[in-house]
């Protein structure tokens, strides 16, 4: 078991690394700099009771996967030979090489590795916090809430079904239509598909930001005969109405639109946490501000970032994080010995896109869209639907995550190595 440490002291304790966040993001890493070198003293700041394996929300929600097959307790996942704070860290001061926690404790660290995750600001939607898990209005995007999707899903059988997606960027950004997909999908082997009007409404300008997925994924857009609205950002929610407002980018501006709906899944706006801009870390968006290489802090070089809070242009997923730890870990380690940082992030993400039960499409990517596929056209045809990556999908990444993953194996995963 983890030590659990939350005793305000007026000086501060001190580690060689502290990492804020328990996500995947802070586990992988702190695993991986474990399995480097056993000795590191080592605090991870986390107040979550719960582990999450997020990736696994959209098939709860499809009836796939049950919702606790998904979590694990914080304390058997959190590495034993770690410190744990079970609080919130509130500011960073970089100059003093500290983090404050909530509870007015103080620690001091070598090196800094951030990885608090992003917000999902369901405020940000007018009504949409009083209405979330009743009137059809739900999301894949949190765990008590997956499995009322799949009920709502279950239930209709005639009606108009609305799939918005935010602006980017998005944890996950495929998650939108991945919802949407699979509902069709059960629609449509129900025989009740024809009796739904569904619509994808994207605040973006595309179906999908890399464009040699989008073909595949116009496929499927076609078989279920969905309405694809650019441009259109939920703004606001009235449950008992059944009733979504919209707002409309055209030609001639920005106008509302509203929408009834008898079942609405909604992605939230999402942001990084407030503490990252007023600890003086964040680009001009609020994200931390990292070299996209070698994900060291471009101004501050004992801090290193990795996960959702990263402001790199890489997709923000559970994927990007398998490829993001070793990076860190490397060079993080090699920072401590005064030696060049060698090894590369090249902005590795992979979007498994359910299309229907039994077929993904598995979108890899890096930087600028560059495909970069895990598996040989042979083995896997990447833009296109297949079983095979369904069952990695569905079969093969959850373990992976538990197994591997989290616990520092770092299989498929070694890291591109760039001039120092």
């Amino acid at each position: 078991m983890s030590h659990t440490t939350a005793t305000p002291h007026t000086s501060p304790s001190h580690h060689d690394v502290v990492i804020i966040g328990g996500g995947a993001a802070g586990i992988a890493v702190s695993a991986s700099l474990l399995k480097r070198r056993g000795d590191l003293d080592i605090a991870i700041i986390e107040p979550a009771t719960s582990h999450y394996y997020q990736p696994g929300w959209t098939l709860v929600g499809n009836g796939v996967f049950s919702a606790a097959d998904t979590r694990r307790d914080m304390a058997a996942i959190i590495p034993s030979q770690a410190t744990r704070y079970t609080t919130h860290a509130e500011r960073i001061d970089p100059h003093a090489h500290e983090v404050t926690l909530a509870d007015g404790h103080r620690l001091g660290y070598t090196r800094l590795v951030v990885a608090p995750g992003l917000v999902l600001d369901w405020g940000a939607i007018e009504g949409l916090e009083a209405t979330l898990g009743q009137h059809g209005v739900t999301s894949n995007y949190r765990y008590d809430l997956a499995p009322y999707t799949w009920e709502q899903v279950q239930a209709l059988k005639k009606g108009r079904a609305l799939f918005t997606q935010p602006p980017m960027p998005i944890k996950c950004a495929g998650a939108p239509q991945k919802a949407m997909y699979l509902s069709c999908d059960h629609w449509r082997r129900q025989g009740h598909l024809a009796d739904i009007d569904v619509s994808f409404c994207n605040a973006a300008p595309v179906l999908f930001g890399v464009p040699a997925f989008v073909p595949a994924l116009e496929r499927y857009i076609s078989r279920y005969d969905i309405g694809v609205n650019y441009q259109h950002r939920l703004i606001a929610v009235d449950g008992p109405s059944k009733t979504a407002c919209f707002a409309v980018t055209g030609e001639d501006g920005e106008h509302q639109q509203e929408r009834s709906f008898d079942l609405l899944h909604v992605v939230p706006p999402q942001r990084a946490p407030a503490f990252i801009a007023t600890s003086g870390l964040a680009d001009a968006a609020g994200w931390l501000e990292l070299n996209p290489e070698t994900l060291q802090h471009v101004h501050h070089p004992d801090i290193f970032g990795l996960g959702d809070i990263s402001g790199t242009s890489n997709a923000k997923t559970a994927a990007a994080v398998r490829k993001q730890a070793p990076v860190v870990a490397e060079n993080l380690l090699a920072s401590l010995d005064d030696q060049p940082l060698t090894a590369a992030y090249l902005g590795y993400g992979a979007c498994p896109l359910t299309v229907e039960r039994g077929r993904v499409v598995l979108a890899e990517f890096g930087y600028n869209g560059q495909l970069q596929p895990t598996f040989p056209r042979w083995v896997n045809e990447a833009t296109q639907a297949t079983r095979l990556a369904w069952w990695i999908k569905a079969r093969q990444l959850p373990w992976l995550y538990w197994n591997a993953m989290l616990k520092g194996h770092e299989w498929l995963v070694k890291p591109a190595r760039r001039d120092a």
